[in-house]
């Protein structure tokens, strides 16, 4: 049984269901595994919770839009 790990800051319901459909169509297809085999978890983290450029990921994007 296949695990598919993605993780992303605050997806939406439908964003979340398009990832877990399509990384499971594409991977079935190129590992040659049935879909119902497949396991997807989607770890959603907060911007706050990442860094770039030692500053978190919210503060990195208000800089950037200046």
């Amino acid at each position: 049984m296949p695990i598919i790990q993605i993780e992303a800051v605050r997806p939406t319901q439908e964003q979340k269901e398009k990832l877990i459909s399509e990384f499971t169509r594409i991977a079935s297809e190129v590992l040659g595994v049935d879909e119902e085999f497949f396991y997807v978890l989607i770890k959603e983290n907060d911007v706050d919770n990442w860094g770039i450029g030692g500053k978190t990921l919210t503060k990195f994007l208000k800089e950037k839009k200046g």
